[in-house]
């Protein structure tokens, strides 16, 4: 189960996130395909953000290059799939420049909530995710009721849903925290989610207020202000019961 596009186009090209996936691909492709073993892990001591050493003022400058490693083909994928759903809109009331320091932002907000949880951790953090979850939050904010096209997938049929952003949204937030407080062990930094979600929603709520605030929602109806994008799903092969 997971978003696969929003009904929310924007009204500008968004440069800056065609941008930050182009880098992120890029990045990847630099080094992924070479390195491996021994290597990947020297390669990610060297370049990923660990908490234990940032505690101790070495390596300042992980905290932004860990934003464009990744740590496998699915990883790259599924990230940059949620900031091409909804990076577009966030640009599009930002602007590019404003979009751009929201972004790595919210990524540092997410490397510092990930070092507050666990300072003295000695395990390399690596992923956009963080610096996603706040363009998520903000999105959040600004369109909680934009319809998100949800994919689900249960063995030998798949449908698509639309769904309130707000439910999907909040139901993806939900599950970080909860993992975040469960100290799930399975090498996800769930804390880091959850600080650049709250974090983008924070640093939404300027832009927010000039728009309006609650009279932006009032007009809008927590939909997006531009008319919506219109799909043709396709047809589904779970078969369909009549009532009597």
């Amino acid at each position: 189960m997971f978003p696969i596009r929003d009904h929310n186009p924007s009204q500008r090209t968004p440069y800056v996130t065609y941008a930050l996936i182009a880098v992120n691909v890029a990045v990847f492709l630099s080094y992924w395909p070479f390195l491996e073993g021994g290597e990947l892990n020297q390669f990610f001591a060297e370049w990923a953000m660990t908490p234990h050493r940032i505690i101790n003022g070495a390596q300042l400058e992980t905290l932004f290059t860990s934003m464009f490693l990744h740590g496998g083909v699915m990883h790259l994928l599924g990230n940059m799939l949620f900031l091409w759903i909804f990076g577009d809109n966030l640009e599009d009331r930002f602007g590019h420049a404003w979009f751009l320091a929201f972004y790595l932002a919210s990524g540092l907000l997410a490397a510092a909530a990930q070092i507050l949880i666990d300072p003295f951790s000695l395990s390399p953090m690596v992923g956009a995710s963080g610096a996603i979850a706040g363009v998520m939050g903000g999105y959040l904010l600004l369109f909680p009721k934009a319809k998100v096209d949800i994919l689900i997938i249960f063995i030998v049929f798949f449908k698509i849903f639309p769904i309130p952003a707000w439910i999907t949204l909040g139901i993806w937030f939900g599950l970080q925290l909860f993992n975040g407080v469960a100290q799930s062990a399975d090498g996800i930094a769930y804390m880091a989610h959850v600080g650049g979600f709250i974090g983008g929603l924070a640093f939404t709520i300027p832009l927010w207020l000039q728009l309006g605030g609650r009279d932006f929602w009032k007009t809008t109806d927590g939909r997006p202000p531009n008319p919506e994008a219109k799909y043709k799903y396709a047809r589904s092969n779970i078969p369909k019961i009549r009532r009597k």
